[in-house]
């Protein structure tokens, strides 16, 4: 089985055997999507992705193939680690840049050390109430299906663990921050609470995927080098 690839040939792996692909998805395009490509260009019947990423985030994204996709629930279990940007005063039905605006608030100026504690405040085991447009399945439904039919049900909070929360920048209305988290974590909820822990509202204006575990972003590959082995020399 063929873990972190990064600079092999491609074209010379059996993807039925297993490969674990690390993708660096771009924006715009759903994980399934990026899963949906990979099948077609690897011509591999099993292909699955371990943690979904939001249409408009970027970064690593775990593609399995073949005997690999055993190995989705260890890999989602992986510690995760996120750049991202929370933009204050502005909320979204979808909490991030995607949604409908639903309020806005004056952003007066915060101090760092007043965000400094806020963010605090949301390390170690916290419960999020999951976005209504997730995955997340309430009776065989997705809450994004109900969404999209302007309906809004009631949300169960879940339990998640941020490892750590950091400043990276401040150039208010929006605030530049790493996160290092559990699986199940919804980087948007966090903006969300964030915003209204600050007292203005806000939303996840972008976000990255750095690291999952030991796969990198760095590491990644992108998809015009992955159809480039793939599609054209096969």
């Amino acid at each position: 089985m063929f873990e972190n690839i990064s600079k092999l040939d491609l074209s010379s792996l059996d993807f039925n055997e297993g490969v674990i692909l690390n993708v660096n998805k771009p924006s715009g395009l759903t994980s399934f999507g990026v899963v949906r490509k990979i099948r077609g260009w690897t011509r591999c019947k099993k292909v699955g992705h371990a943690g979904t990423l939001d249409p408009g985030a970027t970064g690593v994204l775990l593609v399995v193939t073949g005997k690999a996709t055993k190995k989705v629930d260890q890999l989602m279990g992986l510690e995760k680690e996120y750049k991202g940007t929370i933009l204050l005063g502005i909320t979204t039905d979808t909490d991030d840049a995607e949604g409908r605006i639903i309020e806005e608030k004056e952003v007066s100026p915060f101090s760092e050390d007043k965000i400094n504690k806020v963010l605090k405040g949301f390390t170690g085991e916290i419960e999020q109430i999951p976005p209504m447009y997730s995955a997340l399945k309430i009776n065989g439904q997705p809450l994004y299906k109900l969404a999209r039919k302007g309906k809004v049900v009631e949300r169960k909070p879940r339990k998640v663990i941020i490892h750590s929360i950091s400043v990276d920048s401040i150039d208010l209305p929006c605030i530049n921050v790493t996160v290092r988290c559990s699986k199940g974590t919804y980087i948007r909820a966090l903006a969300r609470d964030i915003g209204e822990k600050l007292g203005v509202g806000g939303h996840l204006k972008s976000l990255v995927r750095t690291r999952i575990g030991g796969y990198k972003v760095e590491d990644a590959l992108s998809l015009d080098d992955i159809r480039e082995e793939l599609a054209v020399k096969k």
